[in-house]
């Protein structure tokens, strides 16, 4: 391929986006998608036939084949064309570039449509290696992981929303810092600033791309909101390296239909339960 999708507003960030970043561990892009762009991504996520069938069904329907409130699949293979331009679309590649070098490849991708009433998510960070004491895994963790969050029809502050913990990617991931000590100020000297919990809200087709060492949450759906699901979409990139718990084997029909320089996002070790093995 030698043309993109028409995904994006921007086709690069701008220098303020990059300090965003390395200030507060994750930038946000409000209304990023170009309207073709979002309305294809929320097309193809909705005749996909998982999806499809999850929301066809009846609360007492889902009750028995799965969790009633969410549909969550990990990785997601069965992409089709506008989905799979994410992962080089220009801006995603200049934005990868910007913050962590030339050197990384594509780790996992994953899809989840939540209704309401499910449940929120605590503060968590994401890097795969830190809580695995294998000695592959105490030397990559200082590498950068590095999540893309696409919200195809956004959310509202308190309605299944993204929280995080600006600048507490500054902080070592040790398991001494839990979410209440960051909270209570324990860490602000190491981050250089005051922690605070900040709860966004975003419009239709925004994107966050975010620092996996910064403490991050969900917050629940409520039973009344009126936003019958909300869509999300998520891809990874890993700085090159070993394989992270969840790195993705590539399959043939990704490789087939990738623009060359997605193939070489793709070539790395996939994750198998002995590739920690010395």
């Amino acid at each position: 391929m030698s043309s993109y999708l028409p995904l994006f507003r921007l086709t690069e960030p701008s220098r303020e986006h990059i300090d965003d970043f390395h200030r507060d561990g994750y930038i946000a892009f409000p209304d990023i998608f170009t309207d073709e762009g979002r309305e294809e991504l929320i097309a193809e996520a909705l005749r996909y036939t998982p999806v499809r069938e999850f929301l066809a069904r009846s609360p007492e329907e889902r009750q028995k084949h799965c969790n009633p409130f969410i549909y969550f699949e990990r990785p997601w293979n069965d992409r089709e064309v506008w989905a799979d331009s994410l992962i080089d679309a220009p801006l995603i590649t200049a934005l990868l570039r910007a913050t962590i070098g030339p050197d990384y490849h594509f780790c996992h991708s994953a899809l989840n449509v939540a209704l309401p009433g499910v449940g929120p998510i605590g503060f968590h960070q994401d890097h795969h290696h830190w809580f695995h004491q294998n000695p592959v895994n105490l030397a990559e963790r200082e590498n950068a992981y590095i999540q893309v969050l696409y919200y195809p029809n956004g959310f509202k502050r308190g309605d299944r929303s993204l929280s995080v913990i600006p600048g507490s990617h500054r902080v070592s991931p040790l398991p001494e810092v839990t979410p209440e000590r960051l909270l209570a100020g324990d860490f602000d000297q190491q981050a250089g600033r005051e922690l605070r919990k900040t709860q966004l809200e975003l419009p239709p087709g925004s994107m966050v791309y975010l620092n996996a060492r910064m403490f991050h949450a969900v917050e629940p759906k409520p039973l009344d909101s009126t936003q019958p699901f909300r869509l999300f979409v998520i891809d990874i990139f890993k700085q090159a390296g070993p394989p992270h718990r969840y790195t993705q084997e590539i399959t043939d029909a990704w490789l087939e239909r990738a623009t060359s320089y997605r193939r070489n996002l793709f070539d790395r070790a996939a994750y198998t339960p002995e590739c920690w093995i010395p």
